[in-house]
């Protein structure tokens, strides 16, 4: 007692009086309480990603080519071409009418543009067909003859429908946007986890020394660290385009509602202008612009009375950035210039950047990189929780 503090009274204070049972009160309850928060991460973390890891594999070993897509179909459908004729030149209204004679009955829904040859590709629909069903004719600007498509492998091309929506269409992509939310919990939730289980270890640190169990829990979270900022960026990017569809239909419902509005019914073959002038009147009111493609009254990315016209950059930013013009489709005025709001640039500029699409091979090669790495990662994870399960065993 003599090396307590006196109080007046001569009485000494009590070492367990109420203040010092509040603090371990208090602090028992702060433990508890990180205790209990790391263990709801825990269980965000095995479950986000119990449940989509066998899909993000699947997306990551098919996106790893997709990547090069560019450059495999360039080796593997390498054509030498020329066309029919050379200082020639067919206007857009003679190009549209030699695609549509090779496909009777059929609407036209878009026209693209080579970038390397003067060929224009028309793709037509059977309003009387299957819906998503397109016929697609490249047609050598010089003779309205066919040309030789320029697509993808038939394995790419596969590899890509598998990638972007399981064959399933919509309902495909929503479930894939679903599983790319699980991958972003499970990687914020494996950052949060991430930084408690460090401070017993320095950065970096792998016990080789110990099992297997050790060993490969120290790759997977030192890799899946290095990697945390490239995932979420793809993990994001994914999502956004899996949305793809209902972001361009709810576009067409809202910023262009009012260019609508003044028709009584849609804008019958018979009677559209030219296409040509449209074209013309389009570049007028964008100059400086690259023509992209022209979407048709009554496709996915135009209305029922306009020619939808869209434009580009020239830099690899812009390149990605679209402003379309639209033109109507009865008269050939120009009706509107639109601008596309955030949401639609969020998706333009997501689909390149999903695939590294922006700095040439170089980018690509890191990106691939790092989607290797994520395969690590992700098999890591299964094996873990495979050789836990197999230890709690009796």
């Amino acid at each position: 007692m003599g090396r307590g503090r006196r109080l007046s009274g001569g009485q000494l204070p009590d070492a367990g009086g109420p203040a010092q049972r509040l603090r371990v009160d208090l602090g028992g309850l702060l433990t508890g309480m990180r205790t209990q928060t790391l263990r709801a991460w825990s269980w965000v973390h095995r479950w986000s990603s119990l449940v989509s890891t066998l899909f993000l594999l699947m997306l990551c070993i098919t996106g790893l080519p997709l990547v090069f897509s560019h450059e495999i179909d360039e080796v593997l459908l390498h054509q030498d071409w020329k066309p029919a004729a050379e200082g020639r030149s067919l206007d857009l209204d003679q190009v549209l009418d030699a695609a549509l004679s090779r496909h009777s009955g059929g609407v036209p829904a878009f026209m693209s543009f080579d970038e390397d040859r003067p060929v224009v590709n028309v793709t037509s629909v059977d309003p009387d067909g299957a819906a998503g069903q397109y016929t697609f004719q490249p047609v050598d600007r010089t003779s309205g003859a066919p040309a030789p498509p320029v697509s993808g492998h038939p394995v790419m091309e596969f590899l890509l429908q598998l990638h972007t929506d399981l064959f399933l269409g919509l309902p495909g992509m929503l479930f894939l946007g679903l599983m790319g939310l699980m991958l972003v919990a499970a990687v914020v939730s494996g950052v949060v986890l991430y930084a408690p289980f460090m401070r017993r270890l320095p950065f970096g640190t792998v016990r080789a020394s110990k099992k297997a169990r050790a060993r490969w829990l120290d790759y997977h979270n030192l890799l899946g660290v290095v990697t945390v900022a490239w995932v979420l960026v793809v993990g994001v990017t994914g999502v956004v385009n899996t949305l793809a569809v209902p972001i361009i239909a709810y576009w067409k419902d809202t910023a262009l509602k009012e260019l609508t509005e003044a028709y009584d019914a849609p804008a019958p073959l018979t009677e559209r202008s030219s296409l040509d002038d449209a074209v013309r009147r389009a570049r007028e009111a964008l100059p400086g612009m690259k023509l992209q493609f022209v979407a048709f009254p009554g496709s996915s990315y135009s209305t029922e009375h306009h020619y939808a016209v869209f434009f580009h950059g020239e830099t690899p930013l812009t390149a990605h950035l679209t402003t379309p013009a639209l033109i109507d489709a009865r008269t050939g005025e120009l009706a509107a210039v639109a601008p596309t709001p955030w949401y639609v640039t969020v998706l333009s500029l997501s689909q390149p950047l999903h695939f590294g699409d922006y700095g040439g091979l170089p980018l690509k090669i890191v990106w691939a990189l790092l989607d290797f790495v994520t395969i690590v990662v992700l098999v890591s994870g299964l094996y873990l929780w495979f050789a836990r399960r197999r230890t709690a065993r009796p």
